[in-house]
């Protein structure tokens, strides 16, 4: 069960020029680098979450992508593009001599994971792909009828906001943050890490890439679509996805379909962070799935 460590080692590794921050917990030959949400959120929501994996024998390693918690904020938009991501953690993979490595990527961590094994698919041992997608226009779909939960009135209200970019109005963030108990973590207090992360928020980088809020893509990645090219990833690969999801489990479905060594869990009681809200369920899961695939 997750609780909070303090790092072992603690890096700083130059990327084109500037400083992103990565953690080291454990000294396992097998390590778990783990790739979080956002984006523009630190890492610690989900270093927090999967650290304790150090006691089953693993090494767990995460970093702070650039833009987010210690590492470098530049002021540049140019920079928050999936591809660059891509490269800066080729970059802290490298620095770190971490080898062959099993992948986690929770989120917009799990865009940026498929990106990653599509172009270094020689560097993985297994890829876990927790609560994301492939295909952002399917995505959209789908959080257009978790919006309609809420009634047609509240979704007029909120496309009317939303045609007039009227984001921070009272009345649309209460719909968002419905949607955000519903589908993003059903916990009636969010854990420590959590609020960390989110309290740190860089919206650059999300804004940029994603959008607003979590129910609304109009970012660079909005027409982003994997599914057709997820054939090529041969590496065993692990789904989880909670069943209030906001990335869906419909979404999960069409990933495991396209992958050709992939096994799909969906946790009860879960929307998008299991590994808090639903423990008990989600820690065996994960453990399961990398014993059976240490060799690689």
């Amino acid at each position: 069960m997750w609780r909070e460590i303090r790092p072992d080692e603690r890096f700083e590794i130059d990327v084109d020029g500037h400083r992103v921050v990565a953690y080291s917990f454990g000294t396992g030959s097998e390590t778990v680098f783990c790739l979080n949400g956002g984006p523009g959120l630190p890492c610690d929501y989900l270093r927090e979450a999967h650290s304790c994996l150090i006691d089953k024998g693993y090494r767990v390693v995460a970093f702070d992508q650039l833009g987010t918690g210690a590492s470098d904020r530049p002021d540049d938009l140019t920079l928050w593009t999936i591809g660059r991501y891509v490269e800066e953690t080729e970059t802290v993979r490298k620095a770190l001599g971490l080898g062959k490595v099993h992948m986690l990527g929770h989120s917009w961590g799990g865009w940026l994971a498929i990106e990653y094994a599509l172009t270094y698919p020689e560097n993985l041992k297994t890829l876990t792909l927790e609560d994301t997608v492939a295909d952002m226009p399917h995505l959209i779909l789908e959080l257009e009828r978790l919006r309609a939960a809420l009634g047609p009135e509240t979704v007029a209200m909120m496309q009317k906001h939303e045609a007039q970019g009227t984001y921070n109005h009272p009345e649309y963030l209460a719909a968002v943050t419905i949607l955000n108990y519903r589908h993003v973590c059903r916990l009636p207090e969010w854990p420590a890490p959590v609020r960390r992360s989110l309290d740190d928020w860089n919206m650059a980088p999300y804004e940029t890439m994603q959008g607003p809020n979590e129910f609304l893509y109009i970012g660079n990645l909005k027409d982003w679509n994997r599914i057709p090219d997820l054939p090529r990833v041969t590496l065993p690969v692990l789904i989880t996805t909670g069943e209030h999801d906001e990335l869906t489990p419909a979404c999960a479905l069409r990933m495991k379909l396209a992958l050709p060594n992939a096994e799909l869990k969906v946790f009860a009681n879960a929307s998008h962070m299991p590994f808090y809200e639903n423990p008990q369920d989600y820690y065996p899961a994960l453990l399961d799935f990398l014993a059976r695939h240490e060799a690689g």
